[in-house]
């Protein structure tokens, strides 16, 4: 006697399902084992040694409406104890907040100099950021060897400035960066920022970017030292003048110029911006996220199926299985959800957060996705990434 028709289809489904949940197993495996390592923690500096002689390093900070972080983050690079000549250059880019008048009175007696300046109007076809960096490397002068490329909201170390020279002159690096920590105090933070990092990890996997002979090539924009001479052979700032993601274009544009690049987790480098709400960390992603996509909807339809192909299906699966009785759909969906938190699970360390969180990831990729969407539907509209008052609707 054959099966009747609701019977079929509840076996056809069962059937489906049970594809998806392995292709989501093969695909976490895929990544765990042949993606760059993209989940471990330990890309740290590469070992280093003071050089012999210290080079002339001349730091940039972009800043536009900065007053809130600035007393946080300006005297830590000022007091760095760099053994060499080193000056500080704060680009105040047009700000309504007393940014500049501010970062002057932070100005130090025994601390690095500290020039406050303020570029021409904004041209077409630059971002703003990008238009402050580029006059603040030009007011540097000629004889800088090296640029630290650092955000108005990032605190370092003391002998921070120190250890990336070494590591740039001691591995014959043309570009060294690092991701600086972000805060994690509120819920929100504790939920989305590790998972920004992790899925940033795993577009560019740390290891592979910095192979000199890999493709991929990514750099962090909070902080970046680049050579001089690398920049310019790279075609300067004005190289990727429209850039949204511009630490990646940077990071491209000098590995194509054939410099060698590196980008590592920091220890002493931290991110002092607040994102207390769920808003503001919405922002932080959606305003960028279409672009890197290149404002592609094909890329974008790839993109959200493959969010929730590796992210959702796997807990979907797993739940279904369980409360169904089809065992081998629960296996195939724990399995791979298995091996989604234990990817995840070295960076929640990092962030020093409970290893329980891992089993948030779905949750928070969910969010990713919607933020994505927003990006592109923003930008359908005219909006593009909007950032402190601009918006850069092609960029």
């Amino acid at each position: 006697m054959r099966p009747s028709g609701p019977v079929l289809r509840q076996t056809a489904g069962v059937t489906v399902l049970l594809w998806i949940a392995a292709f989501s197993l093969l695909v976490w495996l895929w990544l765990a084992c042949c993606h760059g390592s993209f989940w471990r923690t330990d890309v740290r500096l590469p070992p280093r040694r003071p050089p012999v002689r210290w080079p002339q390093v001349a730091v940039v900070v972009p800043a536009r409406d900065e007053a809130l972080v600035l007393p946080a983050s300006l005297p830590t690079l000022l007091a760095q104890k760099y053994p060499g000549r080193a000056r500080v250059f704060l680009v105040d880019d047009h700000s309504s907040d007393g940014t500049g008048a501010l970062a002057a009175e932070l100005r130090t007696i025994d601390g690095l100099d500290l020039t406050v300046t303020t570029p021409p109007p904004l041209p077409p076809g630059w971002t703003g950021k990008l238009w402050a960096l580029r006059h603040g490397v030009a007011l540097a002068g000629p004889d800088v060897e090296y640029l630290l490329l650092t955000d108005a909201d990032i605190a370092h170390g003391p002998d921070s400035l120190a250890e990336l020279v070494a590591a740039a002159e001691s591995n014959g690096l043309d570009l060294v960066s690092q991701m600086a920590r972000l805060r994690v105090e509120t819920g929100w933070e504790r939920l989305i920022v590790p998972a920004f990092v992790y899925f940033f990890a795993q577009l560019y996997p740390f290891r592979r970017s910095n192979r000199p002979g890999a493709r991929t090539a990514a750099a962090a924009g909070g902080c970046s030292l680049v050579r001089r001479e690398a920049l310019e052979r790279a075609g300067g700032v004005a190289a990727i003048r429209g850039a949204v993601i511009d630490d990646v274009s940077l990071a491209r544009a000098v590995k194509s110029a054939g410099g060698r690049t590196w980008l590592g987790l920091a220890d002493d480098v931290d991110s002092v911006r607040p994102y207390p709400r769920l808003e503001q960390l919405w922002r932080m992603v959606s305003r960028s996220a279409y672009a890197q996509l290149r404002h592609s909807p094909v890329l974008l339809l790839g993109t959200v199926l493959g969010l929730a192909l590796v992210y959702l299906v796997p807990p979907v699966a797993t739940v279904a299985g369980l409360v169904g009785g089809v065992p081998a759909v629960a296996a195939a969906g724990g399995a791979a959800w298995a091996l989604m938190a234990g990817t995840y699970l070295p960076m929640v360390r990092y962030y020093g957060q409970s290893a329980a969180a891992v089993l948030l990831l779905p949750f928070t990729a969910g969010l990713y996705l919607l933020m994505t969407l927003d990006s592109a539907v923003q930008h359908w509209r005219g909006r593009g990434a909007a950032w402190k008052g601009r918006t850069y609707s092609r960029a």
